[in-house]
């Protein structure tokens, strides 16, 4: 099997790539946007600047599976002058340039990884993977958009479509919310999160990077969509200890109401901020138990200590 991997470099391909390297069960092309990047010497490496009007041809050939990973990702302080036409240009635009060049030249399976914000920012129950999607910024649109134009193309070509949708992934070397907390946490600094009750669902990367493997291979895939999870939600104190734990510190929680914490966020103009660490956001990962018989491979507790480590 010749697979390819877009965003190869990035904080989920570069796990996936290392381990389809050393489980040595495909032949490997991948593609980043920057020359520097290093592979060993039997993956094929292509620096390709993805748009709506690149030409995969070279990148393609004798390609059966193509996991695609680069995206425009979320922005928390985004400066475009219309996010949602920059969002669509990469993650709608670009995507479906290359699903329809890859259906033409025979690939047979498309892993689109999406993100859980198609379905929604915050629920009182968990996201299911056959709810009606609700996104709400931009990034969550362009990716369901993009979603609704794989659809197409596999219904017209045969080429069969895979979708993944993460909530927020943790790991080494993650970024945004996720480090901002071990940040504070490894300076032990007090935090008002211990009267918080929320529950959310997390994804250690080393849990995606198995369900997308899965889902590269696994004949019941094709045409599904996934919601991918640790299968274990934790509260926002709960998170804290185990970040704590896999530092080696002790974690300096204390009590605030919840609504004054909320009412804080806003005065001070970080209500999304709240709502990301605060709010709850839980996952239905039973699609994937059932149709794949897959299960995640990390616990949090192991995850969360990996991710620090």
């Amino acid at each position: 099997m010749r697979c390819l991997v877009t965003g190869a470099a990035g904080f989920v391909g570069s796990p996936l790539v290392e381990r389809l390297q050393a489980e040595k069960t495909c032949d490997l092309v991948v593609t980043t946007r920057s020359r520097t990047s290093a592979f060993p010497p039997d993956v094929g490496h292509l620096p390709i600047d993805i748009t709506e009007g690149t030409d995969w041809a070279t990148a393609l050939e004798g390609v059966d599976v193509i996991v695609h990973l680069a995206a425009r990702v979320h922005i928390m302080n985004d400066r475009a002058a219309d996010p949602l036409a920059e969002f669509r240009r990469t993650n709608t635009a670009a995507t479906l340039n290359l699903a329809e060049q890859a259906a033409r030249s025979g690939v047979k399976r498309f892993v689109f990884i999406s993100t859980i914000k198609v379905n929604g920012e915050e629920n009182d129950r968990p996201f299911r993977h056959d709810d009606t999607p609700k996104p709400i910024d931009p990034y969550g649109i362009s990716k369901l958009e993009c979603e609704i134009g794989l659809r197409e193309i596999a219904a017209r070509t045969g080429m069969e479509v895979v979708v993944i949708r993460p909530p927020l992934v943790y790991g080494p070397g993650a970024r945004g919310n996720f480090a901002l907390l071990v940040s504070l946490v490894r300076r032990k600094l007090p935090l008002p999160f211990a009267s918080l009750t929320n529950r959310r669902t997390l994804v250690a990367v080393q849990n995606l990077v198995d369900l997308i493997i899965t889902c590269m291979r696994h004949p019941a895939a094709a045409g599904e969509t996934f919601l991918a999870g640790d299968g274990e939600d934790l509260s926002t104190p709960e998170l804290i200890r185990g970040v704590a734990a896999g530092l080696g510190v002790k974690p300096m929680l204390v009590p605030f109401p919840p609504a004054l914490l909320h009412m804080a966020a806003k005065a001070f103009g970080k209500e999304a901020v709240y709502q990301r660490l605060c709010g709850s956001l839980q996952v239905d990962i039973s699609r994937a138990r059932e149709l794949l018989g897959w299960s995640p491979v990390v616990t949090p507790r192991e995850g969360l200590k990996l991710a620090v480590k």
